[in-house]
């Protein structure tokens, strides 16, 4: 698979400039874009519950960016660098928390160790192996607790190994508390309203997918944990079908993205169809979001039919 399914283009003048690895990245710029341009607008003339319920979905879009950037970088071709070094920057500010966690959290220990017992933010460590409306709402929180350190010890060994990088990541944080700071400064409750309770909004749904995709899916080691991209078992994601994916980049297709981690994220939808839906167990199967969350989450309170079930044995989980 190459990370890049964009056909071939004609070397031109502009093949001497950095330009966008694919051209279904327009979507992501045009929603990077929209969302400060909600924001302000709001500022100044008051709020519109309508575009304030567009800007929170569009949090959720940033989130699902910056995981996307971070596998596969948005800009290619000669002086790419500052491009994309300018979109995680970018990122930082509309995201309301630094870019960089996501190489230590995510690269580094979750598609490392799939859902497995040495992933440190695995949906059953925390109280058991659930999949509810509680386990959803207080997952993000769980994960940070844990996360952080992890992103502490990481610094320091970036610091000593790499202190460019280590600078590079400062700033992403300075730049990150100086916006809301000088926010807060200017009208602390419009930044609240606007900027920062938003932010908060896509953060908990960035680190809540993680239980939504893998809460009771099969967290057992792979026959072959070195190969991070080869077939082993794949019943370690669940995947949700549905308008979820043009609308959020293909968030979705956990498990074809699991597995082809350097894909661009529009061939995941080719991947899931051809490679891998009949390949992991039909429950992981979702026919969408929304209808999954309500029949688990809110059915699941009250009729033990609508929960689902674990596909790992209580001796596994750990």
């Amino acid at each position: 698979m190459t990370r890049d399914d964009s056909p071939p283009q004609p070397a031109t003048a502009s093949r001497k400039l950095p330009r966008l690895r694919h051209w279904r990245d327009w979507q992501s710029l045009l929603y990077m874009l929209a969302l400060p341009l909600i924001a302000a607008w709001q500022w100044q003339h008051g709020l519109v519950w309508w575009l304030y319920l567009v800007a929170l979905f569009l949090t959720l879009g940033i989130g699902v960016i910056h995981h996307n950037h971070t596998h596969l970088r948005m800009w290619t071709g000669p002086h790419s660098r500052w491009p994309n070094r300018a979109t995680d920057y970018a990122l930082t500010l509309l995201q309301g928390h630094p870019t960089f966690v996501f190489w230590p959290a995510h690269v580094g220990n979750h598609h490392r160790y799939k859902h497995g017992e040495q992933d440190i933010a695995r949906t059953y460590r925390f109280g058991g192996d659930t999949n509810h409306l509680w386990g959803y709402l207080v997952h993000p929180l769980q994960a940070a607790w844990v996360l952080y350190p992890l992103f502490i010890r990481w610094l320091r060994g970036l610091r000593q190994r790499h202190p460019g990088a280590f600078r590079y990541c400062m700033g992403q944080y300075a730049l990150w508390l100086g916006s809301w700071a000088a926010l807060l400064a200017l009208d602390w409750k419009k930044a609240l309203l606007f900027v920062i309770v938003p932010q908060l909004h896509g953060l908990h749904w960035l680190l809540a997918t993680n239980y939504l995709q893998h809460a009771h899916a099969d967290g057992r080691k792979p026959p072959t944990p070195e190969n991070d991209t080869g077939s082993g078992m794949l019943n370690y994601a669940r995947n949700f079908e549905g308008m979820v994916n043009p609308l959020l980049f293909n968030i979705g297709l956990h498990t074809a993205h699991h597995e082809c981690p350097h894909a661009h994220w529009s061939a995941l939808t080719r991947l899931h169809a051809d490679e891998y839906r009949h390949r992991v167990h039909p429950v992981l199967n979702e026919a969408g979001l929304l209808p999954y969350m309500a029949r688990v989450f809110v059915g699941g309170l009250v009729r033990r039919s609508a929960r689902s079930r674990s596909l790992m044995p209580p001796m596994e989980k750990k």
